[in-house]
């Protein structure tokens, strides 16, 4: 009991050698970390200083944004206090011209200085003139202010030469009035021969229209006559055929053909044969040796095309049959090769799938797991 319980009294080389357990499998870890990141081992550098470097530069940014911040905050309260000093100044400027002005206004006027009679601008206005009249008592000789060829009547000689500028307003007015009622007259006249241009052309149109008319009715008139005349003829040729078709069927039945003038067939000149109609026996049977020769001619004729139709026929059949032969042949032969192409396809189906039986069970029995990848990069090893 006494040796049990001293084994489990925990010692201080226990804990040293967690301690070192823990600090090794810190270091497996960074290890671990700093191999398995791609980045790192491609790259070859410290990351982790890397990072501090860019919190680093962030905070320097961060810093001097700031500082920009407030130097920019700083540099538009004073504009805002410039502007305000600049508008109060020009203010009291104002008000400084401004107060001098009324000042000016008030107390310097023009009128009150010593030599304003030398720079007056109405001075001319307010002088008396050299001379009221002709007959200024003011007006001396020694004066210069009359002289002789002065024109002394300007007012009078102004008012002759409007009254005659009038005049000669008038006259033009009245040339202008009599020359804008001939050129009135002449467009009356213009008018009133171009309607009456237009009435004749209206008039020889109509006129026109009538002779046309006129003619086209005695076209009609001369086409009915045609027509009429046309018929007529038809009619009297129809009667006259008629007529003569009458006079040929009499003289036909009053012929010696249908009398059988046995006269006139006896005489010894040459018989006219559309004037008789009895034939002798010989005649007859000349015919009908005739028309028996034809008959067995047309039979003859009739047994060849019959001949020929049936030889034609049997060629027909016998290449029909040679066709239907050969026909059965191909097919007999295509069955053949279908069945020797289908026992190939047979073998070759049976050999790949013993193939594949080889492969899965013979060959390859240890397939690939999901285990078998996960081995990989789980130690720094």
């Amino acid at each position: 009991m006494m040796s049990m319980r001293a084994s489990n009294v925990v010692q201080p080389q226990d804990y040293k050698e967690a301690a070192a357990l823990e600090r090794a499998r810190h270091a497996e870890l960074q290890l671990q970390r700093r191999l398995l990141n791609a980045r790192e081992r491609l790259i070859g550098g410290d990351y982790s200083a890397w990072a501090a470097q860019v919190c680093d530069r962030k905070m320097q940014e961060a810093a001097e944004r700031r500082k920009q911040t407030m130097i920019g905050a700083e540099m538009k309260h004073h504009d805002s206090i410039a502007s305000i000093l600049e508008e109060r100044q020009r203010r009291d400027r104002r008000n400084l011209e401004k107060t001098l002005c009324e000042f000016r206004q008030n107390f310097q006027k023009p009128e009150d200085r010593q030599d304003f009679d030398l720079s007056d601008p109405l001075a001319l206005k307010k002088d008396t003139p050299a001379r009221v009249s002709d007959q200024d008592v003011a007006n001396p000789v020694s004066g210069m202010q009359k002289f002789a060829g002065e024109d002394q009547n300007a007012q009078e000689r102004k008012k002759a030469q409007q009254l005659m500028n009038r005049t000669w307003v008038l006259e033009q007015q009245r040339v202008w009035d009599d020359a804008l009622a001939e050129h009135k007259l002449a467009e009356d006249v213009f008018h009133k021969s171009m309607l009456e241009f237009d009435q004749s052309a209206v008039d020889l149109q109509k006129l026109e229209l009538a002779v046309k008319r006129t003619a086209c009715k005695a076209v009609k008139d001369f086409n009915k006559n045609q027509v009429l005349e046309e018929v007529e003829r038809k009619r009297l040729d129809h009667k006259k055929e008629e007529e003569d078709n009458m006079v040929e069927i009499t003289n036909n039945l009053q012929s010696r053909f249908l009398s059988e003038d046995q006269l006139y067939k006896t005489r010894p000149c040459k018989e006219a044969i559309t004037e008789w109609k009895s034939m002798k026996k010989e005649q007859l049977e000349e015919i009908l040796q005739v028309q028996k020769q034809q008959i067995q001619d047309k039979q003859k004729v009739q047994e060849e095309e019959r001949q020929r139709d049936f030889d034609w026929d049997q060629r027909r059949i016998q290449e029909a049959r040679a066709t239907l032969l050969f026909e059965r042949q191909q097919q007999r032969i295509n069955r053949e090769l279908r069945r020797a192409i289908d026992n190939e396809n047979m073998n070759l189906a049976k050999e790949h799938k013993d193939m594949e039986d080889y492969l899965n069970k013979q060959l390859y029995i240890n397939r690939l797991t999901s285990q078998f990848f996960d081995q990989f990069n789980s130690s720094s090893k």
